[in-house]
């Protein structure tokens, strides 16, 4: 089972050493268990089991109302741990889909804490990984909160992409974007049709190209500019750090990470 998208996150916080990477891929190895498209992972109400690893494919968070409508909370990327912090809950305050099929390792509890005990640095690493998730939702709140429509799709799109390129999932400036105009539409709080005429006003700015599920962007820069878009929310210049609190890599400003071919 392939950890390494969930270890390159990790120890973009915490220097983790052979040993803490081999905790985590056994963990990993444990319980698989693979979700067909469109299928929850876990809904609304039950009683989290575990803790989730996204290792391969696009799933997402989302809640539903009484007559349908849904809000995607975020979208879950390989490398994602989803719900982490919900083990502490009786019940899900929320829905886990998968968007395209998906492989998730379950990582119960009580494994959760041997980890954890087993390795100060992996404790570290994943309290960084539910701050930065938290951020994230931040960001999200502030997205459908005051952006507009084309700011919050621009914004959307770049978010994905750094996203992406910190697992290694991009090539070049351009990734695969499995979410439908209508998941797109429920993540930024519009309609499906105005999805479309905005991606329309982004493709006519020369910003972007999307073509069935490819995602390019031609102008990154710009297109930060038009979503009003900061990466420091992603964190992805955070230094590792050692036990003893001391930074062991040289952070890596985010633009660069962008801006590379």
């Amino acid at each position: 089972m392939n950890a390494q998208p969930l270890i390159r996150r990790l120890s973009r916080y915490v220097a983790l050493t052979p040993d803490d990477e081999r905790l985590v891929e056994e963990a990993a190895r444990e319980r698989v268990r693979r979700v067909g498209p469109r299928e929850d992972v876990m809904r609304e109400g039950e009683r989290p089991r575990c803790l989730y690893l996204l290792v391969d494919g696009w799933g997402m968070r989302y809640k539903s109302l009484e007559d349908g409508r849904r809000q995607v909370l975020t979208f879950a990327l390989p490398g994602d741990l989803c719900e982490q912090t919900a083990l502490l809950l009786e019940h899900a305050d929320h829905s886990l889909a998968a968007i395209t099929p998906i492989t998730v390792a379950e990582i119960a509890g009580p494994r959760l804490a041997e980890l954890t005990t087993a390795s100060p640095r992996l404790a570290t690493a994943l309290a960084w990984s539910d701050l930065c998730g938290h951020a994230l939702q931040r960001e999200w709140t502030v997205n459908l909160g005051q952006r507009t429509a084309l700011e919050r799709m621009a914004h959307l799109i770049c978010e994905l992409y750094y996203r992406l390129r910190a697992i290694g999932h991009t090539h070049g400036l351009a990734y695969e974007l499995p979410a439908t105009q209508a998941m797109l539409a429920d993540a930024t709080g519009i309609s499906a049709v105005h999805v479309n005429r905005t991606l329309q006003e982004l493709r006519a700015a020369e910003l972007i190209t999307l073509r069935g599920r490819h995602m390019t962007i031609h102008d990154l820069e710009a297109l930060e500019t038009a979503g009003l878009f900061n990466a420091s929310y992603l964190h992805l210049d955070q230094s590792a750090r050692s036990t003893s609190g001391q930074a062991d890599v040289t952070p890596i400003p985010a633009r660069s990470v962008a801006t590379e071919p």
